[in-house]
C-alpha cells in the first residue's frame, strides 16, 4: 500500500524543496536542532524560523479555510510538505500548537471574530501558544481538574489554579485552558476553554521541570487570578471543545514523524553494522522488527488519513508509535553495549551531564507511553468507545 502523488502535488513538492533547501542552508547550524529532547536548542533562531515560514505562507496549510494570511494544501500536499520538511532536517517547530490543535479547533468551533483576531499571528508565525490542559490531579483523567475561572466585576474570566506538563509554555505567548468555569459541577460537565495571554507578571508563573534528558520542555504553571482574552465555544461547553481539539493531534504529523523515526532507525542500524553488533542474530532479529513495525505504522497512518469518524483511530496510532519509539531507545543503547554508559565527553562543571542523540533518544523516549494520554487511558478508550465494553466505574 503506497500514497498516490499527482502532478500538482509533485509540482508542490518543487516547490517545498527548492524554498526549504534554499532557507535552510541560509542558516548554517539550524538544521536538526530542536528535536525532542533538544528543544532548548537555538531558541532564538528557531522563532525567527517560525516568522519565516510564516512570511512564505507555509504555516497553515491543513487549515480547511484561507484567508488568515496561509495558504490551503490539499491534503496530499500537506504530507508532501511534512515529508520535505522531515528529510531536510528543518528545525524542530515552535508553532505546532497554535497551527496544528489552536487553529482547527477555533474554525470548527470559534467565531469569526476570534478567528481574525488569533489566526493571523498564527499563520504569520508571530504568536505562539500553549495547551493548558493537565494538573497535578488531573493529568490522564482530564475531567477531574480543578483549575477555576470566574468573573470579576467587569465581566471578565479571572483563571486561578495549576496546570503541569504544558510543553513550551516557557516560550508561548499565549495558553488555551480547561477550566471549571461552575463551581458546583462534577467530571466534564461546567468546563470551559479559554484563552489566556502568558504575559501577566504576578498572574502567569511559568517553572520548567527538568527532564531526564536535563533539558525542560514541560512546565508547571500557576495562574493567580489571570485574566482569559476570551472563551471559545460558549460558557460550559469546554469539554466539547476539548475532546474536538484532541481528534486533531493526528493525521499529516504522524507521517512527518515517522520519517523522523526512519532516521533515527537507520542511526542505529549504521551503529550496529559500524560495531559489529549486527551479526548477533538476536539484534538483528529486533532491528528487522522495527523497520516492518514502521512500515506497519505508516500503512495504519495513511489509512486513517483525513478519516475523522474513525474513534479509535488517534488511540491506535498513539499505542502504535509511542511504544515503538521506546523499542528504538532501548535497542540503540543495547547496541552499543557498555559504550553507552558513557557521556560523550568528560564531566566538567560547565557541562555536567552531556548526552549524545542516542542517549538522548533513550531518555527521552521514557515517557513517550505516558505524556498525550497515557498507554492505559488509550486503551480504555478504545475499549469503550470502539469496542462497546462497559464503562470504567467510577
Amino acid at each position: 500500500m503506497e500514497f498516490g502523488f499527482g502532478h500538482e502535488d509533485e509540482t508542490f513538492r518543487g516547490e517545498a524543496r527548492a524554498w526549504l533547501g534554499e532557507h535552510i542552508r541560509a542558516r548554517p547550524g539550524l538544521a536538526g536542532r530542536g528535536g525532542p529532547g533538544s528543544e532548548h536548542e537555538a531558541a532564538a533562531e528557531r522563532r525567527a524560523w517560525e516568522r519565516e515560514l510564516g512570511a512564505a505562507g507555509w504555516i497553515g496549510l491543513g487549515w480547511r479555510r484561507g484567508g488568515y494570511g496561509n495558504r490551503v494544501a490539499t491534503l496530499t500536499q500537506q504530507v508532501v510538505w511534512a515529508e520535505e520538511y522531515a528529510r531536510v532536517r528543518a528545525p524542530g517547530r515552535y508553532g505546532h500548537i497554535g497551527e496544528n490543535l489552536l487553529a482547527p479547533t477555533l474554525l470548527a468551533h470559534g467565531t469569526e471574530e476570534q478567528r481574525r483576531r488569533f489566526l493571523p499571528p498564527v499563520a504569520r508565525g508571530e504568536e505562539l501558544w500553549c495547551q493548558g490542559y493537565s494538573e497535578p490531579g488531573a493529568g490522564s483523567d482530564l475531567a477531574s481538574l480543578r483549575t477555576r475561572a470566574a468573573r470579576d466585576g467587569d465581566g471578565r474570566w479571572r483563571v486561578s489554579g495549576q496546570k503541569v506538563w504544558t510543553s513550551l509554555a516557557h516560550q508561548a505567548d499565549w495558553c488555551f485552558v480547561l477550566a471549571r468555569t461552575r463551581p458546583d459541577s462534577r467530571r466534564h460537565h461546567g468546563l470551559s476553554f479559554l484563552l489566556v495571554p502568558m504575559d501577566q507578571p504576578g498572574r502567569v508563573d511559568v517553572r520548567p521541570i527538568q527532564q531526564l534528558t536535563g533539558t525542560s520542555e514541560f512546565n508547571e504553571v500557576f495562574f493567580d487570578g489571570a485574566v482569559a482574552a476570551d472563551l471559545v465555544g460558549g460558557e460550559g461547553d469546554g469539554w466539547r471543545v476539548a475532546m474536538g481539539l484532541l481528534g486533531f493531534e493526528r493525521g499529516v504529523s504522524t507521517l512527518a514523524q515517522q520519517i523522523g523515526f526512519q532516521e533515527e532507525l537507520a542511526a542505529v542500524v549504521r551503529d550496529a553494522v559500524a560495531s559489529g553488533a549486527v551479526r548477533d542474530p538476536v539484534l538483528a532479529d529486533r532491528i528487522v522488527r522495527l523497520w516492518a513495525e514502521l512500515r506497519t505504522m505508516r500503512w495504519n497512518a495513511l489509512r486513517t488519513l483525513g478519516g475523522a469518524e474513525d474513534a479509535g483511530a488517534p488511540s491506535v496510532a498513539k499505542l502504535l508509535w509511542g511504544g515503538w519509539h521506546q523499542r528504538l531507545g532501548e535497542l540503540a543503547l543495547r547496541v552499543r553495549g557498555a559504550a553507552a554508559t558513557a557521556g560523550p565527553r568528560d564531566w566538567t562543571p560547565g557541562a555536567p551531564y552531556a548526552l549524545d542523540e542516542q542517549q538522548r533518544l533513550f531518555l527521552f523516549s521514557r515517557a513517550d507511553t505516558v505524556y498525550g494520554g497515557s498507554d492505559e487511558i488509550q486503551r480504555t478508550i478504545i475499549a469503550e468507545r470502539v469496542l462497546g465494553l462497559p464503562r470504567e466505574a467510577l
